[in-house]
């Protein structure tokens, strides 16, 4: 039976991702927003961005392949694979 209580929007998602990556680059609260790009606005490189990713996927407790996020390089799309994994 699917407990429909613990479904998660892709909006909660996105949501998430963005609390948690303001808060590990120290950023103030909302100042993300889904179609930001995150090499642009975070100004990091690839190995923080496997840092952000790991924490990512350790936070929803998935595993995101290498091809799920080759190029993708915003918020919102990053979102979508992580929910796609939910």
């Amino acid at each position: 039976m699917i407990n429909w209580g613990s479904v998660r929007t892709l909006e909660q998602t996105t949501q998430e991702i963005l609390d948690l990556a303001a808060k590990h680059f120290q950023l103030p609260a909302g100042s993300l927003a889904p179609e930001d790009d995150f090499f642009k606005k975070l100004g990091i490189d690839s190995l923080q961005t496997l840092e952000m990713l790991s924490r990512l996927e350790n936070h929803f407790g998935i595993e995101l392949p290498d091809y799920e996020v080759q190029g993708v390089s915003d918020f919102k799309t990053l979102a979508k694979r992580i929910q796609s994994r939910l």
